[in-house]
């Protein structure tokens, strides 16, 4: 047995530790359960302790890391090679009890988002972030990809939302402030460092997460426009009417809405495809009644001034779920396409209507290109593209690339808005960050990591 192997036993239990025949029921992607994983060992530790003994042995024996979270990341964040020894967190689940004066909640880093989110709903208390992977995705990777979601633009990202953190740095020094204030600004933020680095500064083990009251009132509402500048002044108008309640507002193109609402989506249309865009708009309040008759009598003002064309409320909960089932139903998108790529943007809001024109315009005359679907949280300028093609060729994969990518520089946008860099996206880097930028992030790499250990190859270039 390999020494590095018999180190760790010296500190976890047997079933702790897997090589060999049990790492043929794992794997390194949720959508690649049939490709058995390939690596020195799968680790599963249940403490902050373990992960750092495990960081210094993998330390002194300049042994790659990866973190396994729920492995729901779309950039090859969770690739793995033979060489590399991965930590999967999904034995470190605990959830504490709310604190209800400071309204913050302690989590470990496997816990679920959404059995985090059904804990604090239970005391009464909201924790707003939302995306389709909810079931499966651990509060530690939705940290360290700083995950969006579907209610950005009233509550922010995943950065907005973590008050305190406790880390592991690559030679196993517990980094921990697990502060439950907002308001700290003694010198540098150090959490701020680990959210949205992919694992490749530290390992986030445990998060004091910010809550919020849970609203007593959720009114919803399809829209349909033909102009998308008609689409930013609906925004405002609805926003400003809503009085700070405004919480999402996702914009579908004609060709992804009708795809999501007909066959072979179980999903119906509950508005008629005659619109080019389609917009799905949340507001969060205190007062039921009151809020479903505000937001009706904003919808026909909004058609009495032409900002809109067309509107249906969701007038009950079942109609409410059935208009957010279309929206995060994205599975029906994939299942029209031989092969897809996926993209996750960010627009200036302004230049989103032209762009996203051109661009799908160049992408259905690309040879091999079937489908072109975008969608998005227009509220906060974040567009995704699933694009259905012919095959994986490499040649096929690298031209979509360039047309999605490539006007991302002059626009001032970023090629991942939510989904952070991982492995794909690293080649494009440079388009969304200057170099002295990019050198600063090496450095700083260098500094917490310098021995390259942690999610090595990812992010950045170090070589």
């Amino acid at each position: 047995m390999e020494k590095l192997i018999t180190d760790f036993l010296d500190i976890l239990n047997h079933e702790q530790v897997l090589t060999g025949d049990d790492l043929k029921s794992r794997y390194h992607h949720i959508w690649h359960m049939d490709k058995p994983l390939k690596v020195k060992a799968l680790l599963l530790p249940e403490s902050t302790e373990q992960v750092s003994e495990i960081m210094k042995i993998c330390h002194k024996n300049d042994q790659p890391v990866i973190v396994f979270g729920g492995l729901t990341n779309l950039v090859g964040s969770t690739e793995t090679l033979e060489r590399d020894v991965v930590i999967s967190m999904e034995r470190m689940t605990t959830i504490e009890a709310p604190d209800l004066q400071s309204r913050t909640i302690t989590v470990e880093a496997g816990a679920i988002l959404e059995n985090v989110q059904q804990k604090v709903s239970d005391a009464g208390l909201l924790f707003p972030l939302n995306y389709g992977a909810k079931g499966s995705a651990q509060i530690g990777g939705a940290i360290s990809t700083n995950a969006g979601g579907l209610q950005v633009i009233r509550y922010g990202m995943t950065r907005n939302l973590v008050l305190g953190l406790e880390v592991v740095l690559a030679d196993g020094t517990i980094l921990s402030s697990l502060k439950t204030i907002i308001k700290d600004n003694s010198a540098y933020d150090l959490k701020q460092l680990f959210v949205g680095s992919e694992g490749t500064l530290g390992i986030v083990t445990k998060a004091v997460l910010k809550l919020v009251e849970a609203p007593k009132s959720r009114v919803s509402a399809f829209v349909g426009i033909n102009d998308f500048s008609k689409v930013v002044e609906f925004m405002r108008f609805v926003d400003q009417g809503l009085a700070g309640t405004l919480s999402s507002y996702e914009l579908i193109w004609k060709t992804s809405f009708i795809t999501l609402t007909k066959d072979p989506s179980v999903e119906r249309s509950p508005l008629p495809y005659y619109y080019n865009y389609y917009i799905l708009l949340e507001g969060l309040g205190s007062d039921q009644n009151v809020d479903q008759q505000r937001l009706e009598h904003l919808l026909e003002e909004a058609l009495h001034q032409e900002m809109i064309l067309d509107a249906t409320l969701a007038y009950s909960q079942s109609e409410l779920n059935w208009f957010w089932r279309i929206r995060e139903n994205v599975d029906a998108l994939v299942a029209v396409c031989q092969f897809d790529q996926h993209f996750d943007i960010s627009l200036p809001i302004h230049s989103i209507g032209d762009t996203i024109a051109s661009m799908t315009e160049q992408l259905e005359q690309v040879e091999g290109v079937t489908h072109v679907f975008p969608f998005g949280h227009v509220g906060d300028g974040n567009i995704h593209f699933i694009i259905g093609k012919t095959s994986e060729a490499d040649t096929l994969r690298k031209r979509i690339n360039a047309i999605v990518y490539e006007p991302i520089k002059s626009l001032g946008g970023s090629v991942s808005a939510e989904h952070g860099i991982g492995l794909h996206k690293k080649a494009y880097l440079h388009l969304c960050r200057t170099e002295a930028e990019i050198a600063v992030m090496i450095q700083i790499k260098k500094t917490l990591d310098p021995k390259n250990i942690l999610n090595r190859g990812k992010v950045l270039d170090l070589n």
